[in-house]
C-alpha cells in the first residue's frame, strides 16, 4: 500500500475541510467579483438614466420656448388681423361720409325746391351718384358690364325672369334690373337680370 492509501480517518477530514474552504473563498472572490460589476452597472444605469432625465428636461425646455413663442406669434397675429380689419373699416367709412354729406344737402335742398329748382336737386343727385362710383372705384370695385344683348354668365348674373325676344339671340340678357359689382375676382353683388330665349 502506498501513503496516499494509508490515511488516518482524521486525515480526509482535514483534507476535505480544505478543499471546501478553497471552494467556499473561490465562490466568495466570484460572488464578489459579480456584486463589483453589479455595482459598476449600476453606476452606468444611473449614469445614462441622468443623461437622458437631462436631455427629457432639454427637450422639455426647448419645447416650452417653441410653444410660448408660438402663443405670442397667434396672439400677435390676431391682434394685427383685429387692427388691419379697423383699419379697413375706417378708411372705407371715410370715403364714404363725403357721399354721405352730400345726400344730406341733396335731401335738404328738396325739401325746399319749387317747381324751377327741381332740374337742379336732380342734377345734384346725378353728381352724387358720380361721387359714389368714384368712392367703389377707389377701393377697386367695379361694375359689372352688363346691357341689353350681352351673353349671360351665370357667374356674374343672376337671372330672375325669362321673357321671348326675337331681337336677340339664346341666353341674352333682355333687361337689367339691379347692377352688379365685382371686387377684382371676387363678385360682391350679382346683376339681377332678365334673360331672352
Amino acid at each position: 500500500m502506498s501513503e496516499e492509501e494509508l490515511k488516518f480517518p482524521g486525515e480526509e477530514l482535514e483534507e476535505e475541510k480544505a478543499k471546501t474552504a478553497e471552494a467556499e473563498a473561490e465562490a466568495a472572490e466570484a460572488e464578489e467579483a459579480a456584486e463589483a460589476e453589479a455595482e459598476d452597472d449600476d453606476i452606468d444605469e444611473d449614469e445614462v438614466v441622468s443623461e437622458s432625465e437631462d436631455k427629457t428636461a432639454e427637450l422639455e425646455k426647448r419645447y416650452m420656448a417653441l410653444f410660448a413663442e408660438y402663443e405670442n406669434f397667434r396672439k400677435r397675429s390676431a391682434k394685427e388681423k383685429d387692427d388691419l380689419y379697423a383699419s379697413a373699416v375706417a378708411t372705407v367709412t371715410k370715403d364714404w361720409l363725403s357721399v354721405l354729406d352730400n345726400i344730406d344737402r341733396a335731401l335738404e335742398a328738396g325739401k325746399n325746391a319749387d317747381e324751377n329748382s327741381v332740374e337742379k336737386v336732380l342734377q345734384g343727385i346725378e353728381l352724387i351718384g358720380k361721387q359714389a362710383g368714384d368712392v367703389l372705384t377707389k377701393l377697386g370695385v367695379s361694375e359689372i358690364e352688363c346691357e341689353r344683348g350681352t351673353k349671360f354668365d351665370p357667374n356674374l348674373h343672376e337671372a330672375v325672369m325669362h321673357v321671348d325676344d326675337e331681337e336677340l339671340g339664346e341666353q341674352e340678357i333682355a333687361a337689367v334690373f339691379q347692377k352688379g359689382y365685382i371686387y377684382k375676382d371676387r363678385v360682391v353683388r350679382h346683376a339681377v337680370v332678365q334673360v331672352a330665349n
